[in-house]
């Protein structure tokens, strides 16, 4: 047995076939999760059946004692029989026990499976996940989902001893009763089909809640993620009622799946108390005929109560099944997200050293960085420029996403059933888009190879992107910066100088070793770019795209970097997307957008002087240059600056 999930090689080529997860169906992703432990599904069932049999064979150890010692006043018979049911007693006890341990172990397993399951997809499709599932989504799936594939795989097992006790009691009946038996054989199944219409709406309320709660969470995240920001522009109070509006959907959502998962439990509590009092009735009427004995009446009056707890058991797997149901429904949206892009043979490691030493050719913008260059590129739109820092980087056009979940409220006129199937066709064009453009040329080249004819994986390794939207994570210093560990002392200081970010060093208690918080909470906004900046550099891309790496800085610390920048890049290929004159000065060559499309090149003092659209666009209508621009507080901490 497992103490922890197993290794996860899912989308790994020449992994087996249990390791890739069904996609196909929820009902195959969870008969995937079952057989991806199979092992301890098994035990899990051979414990229950032997915590549950002798809960089964107690009251037919108590007949059998009346009949034979107690009745007949035979002492040895009582002694016999008071052995077995202590036996019995003392396994019903030691397999309850062990039967724990193992549902929690299978338990953790198809949970913290989940976890890296997701974290395993979110990694090998990068930037192709969010296009196709909102972030709340994410989330939701990758915890409270894998909750709900452990109770899964809980319920299977503990419904599968129940089942077999159920048998082993309907077979002890038939002795005893062949009428008696028969009722115990076929009334209790059909009392739980007819029970199970109810799943229905059941399914429909859980799957609304489940869908509000991922809107919920997406939400919550964006609020984390923007916080200070929105105290800095009093936006607290709007995101504040937005959040309490949507989460009073989700409490809505929540009371009536509760309301509907009660309104089964209470049916199921009703028949199968129905059932017993039949039970009871007619086991009454067979002993006053002259039936059954003494002993065997008690025998199946205690039988009568105790096929309760298997009825019970099934009607709240058929809850847990329709809860994992709805779980694995979203759980595949993620997971089975294809990949769009092709795997061509990797290259030699010589042919990318000759490629990083060619140029790099947009056929799009008409944009050529010469190679060991520093080429800065403006533009007035700055979609374009971001949308060419994508293209050159191998990322599919951002902006092309999934719509947002529609409302599934009495108004709108649709059932959450429909808006999912809408859901998923939106998905499902999308993903034919993205194949199409990942599929076909490129339209980039690099040493006059296009970047589709190489695997993703080096072209990564080639072609660093660093923008705005760039995250610290919580950790060390030196985690931030050099996250695979790959540099000495020396070149990471010398990358926290050429971002001008030593102040970051120096308020950190323990240097290097100082922890940063999530998302870098205790840096400035400028702290945090200049943090980013150093990650990219430290890297020592062949070819490294940088985007905006100063618009939250203020003047005189992007004087810095502007200063720094091209002697640490000096030999290697970088271009930057940026309108800021400091930066500029510095550029060996400037590239100018129109309508995504290269318009003018050179040096930046000849567009000043010879481009009107250019000195506009960088100089902001001011002819007297860019020294009159006064430096703005962009690197205040964001509580420092209120509008």
């Amino acid at each position: 047995m497992r103490d922890f999930p197993p290794t996860v090689t899912a989308w790994t080529p020449g992994s087996g076939p249990l390791d890739e997860p069904d996609t196909r169906s929820p009902s195959r992703h969870l008969l995937w999760l079952l057989g991806r432990q199979a092992d301890l599904v098994v035990i899990g069932c051979l414990c229950s059946l032997a915590w549950m049999l002798p809960t089964a064979l107690t009251p037919w150890v108590l007949g059998r004692a009346i009949d034979e010692g107690i009745l007949p006043r035979d002492t040895g018979q009582i002694a016999l029989w008071s052995g077995v049911l202590l036996l019995v007693t003392l396994i019903g006890a030691g397999s309850g026990v062990f039967y724990h341990t193992v549902v929690v172990r299978s338990w953790l397993v198809a949970a913290y499976g989940q976890t890296r399951l997701v974290t395993h997809k979110a990694a090998a499709l990068g930037h192709v996940l969010p296009r196709r599932a909102p972030t709340g989504e994410v989330l939701s799936v990758n915890g409270g989902d894998g909750e709900q594939f452990g109770h899964f795989v809980e319920i299977v097992s503990r419904t599968v001893g129940n089942l077999v006790a159920y048998l082993v009691v309907a077979a002890i009946v038939l002795q005893i009763s062949v009428p008696l038996g028969l009722v115990v054989l076929l009334v209790a199944p059909l009392l739980v089909l007819l029970s199970s219409v109810l799943l229905r709406p059941l399914t429909a309320a859980q799957t609304r809640e489940r869908s509000r709660d991922s809107e919920l969470t997406s939400l919550a995240t964006d609020i984390v993620a923007g916080l200070r920001i929105l105290r800095g522009i009093g936006g607290e109070r709007i995101f504040g009622d937005n959040y309490a509006g949507q989460s009073q959907r989700v409490r809505r959502a929540g009371v009536q799946a509760g309301g509907w998962a009660a309104f089964v439990e209470a049916v199921g509590v009703l028949l199968s108390g129905l059932f017993v009092v039949a039970l009871m009735a007619m086991g009454v009427e067979q002993v006053r005929q002259g039936g059954p004995r003494i002993g065997e009446l008690v025998t199946f009056l205690g039988y009568a109560l105790f096929l309760v707890q298997p009825i019970r058991v099934v009607f709240e797997s058929f809850q847990q099944i329709t809860r994992s149901v709805v779980s694995a429904r979203k759980t595949i949206g993620v997971l089975g997200t294809p990949d769009p892009w092709p795997q061509p043979e990797p290259r030699p490691t010589t042919d990318l050293l000759l490629l990083a030493a060619g140029d790099l050719v947009d056929d799009a913008s008409g944009l050529r960085v010469r190679a060991g260059r520093l080429t800065m590129v403006v533009s007035a739109v700055p979609d374009d420029s971001a949308a060419l820092a994508d293209r050159l980087g191998r990322y599919l056009p951002a902006g092309d996403t999934l719509p947002d979940d529609e409302s599934d409220d009495e108004a709108s006129g649709r059932t959450a059933r429909r808006a999912q199937l809408a859901r998923d066709r939106a998905r499902r064009e999308l993903a034919a888009r993205d194949r199409a453009r990942a599929g076909g040329s490129w339209g980039v080249t690099l040493g006059g190879v296009d970047l589709a004819d190489l695997p993703l994986e080096q072209t990564r390794q080639l072609i660093l992107v660093s923008d705005t939207a760039a995250h610290v994570f919580a950790g060390t210093l030196q985690e931030a910066v050099d996250p695979h560990g790959r540099l000495t002392r020396e070149e990471a200081e010398a990358a926290l100088h050429a971002a001008a970010a030593e102040d970051v060093y120096d308020i950190l208690p323990g240097g290097w070793q100082g922890v940063l918080d999530e998302r870098g909470r205790g840096l400035s906004g400028g702290q945090r770019q200049r943090l980013v900046l150093t990650r990219a550099l430290s890297a020592r891309a062949p070819v490294l795209v940088l985007v905006e790496p100063t618009s939250a800085v203020d003047a005189h610390t992007e004087a810095r970097i502007a200063d720094r920048l091209p002697a640490h890049r000096r030999g290697r290929t970088t271009v930057v997307m940026t309108a800021s004159p400091l930066l500029l000065h510095h550029a060996d060559e400037v590239a100018y957008l129109v309508d995504g499309r290269v318009a003018a090149t050179g040096t930046h003092d000849q567009l000043v002087a010879t481009h009107a659209g250019y000195r506009s666009t960088v100089l902001r209508g001011d002819d007297d240059g860019p020294d009159d621009i006064p430096p703005a507080p962009h690197d205040l901490h964001p509580e420092e600056v209120r509008t």
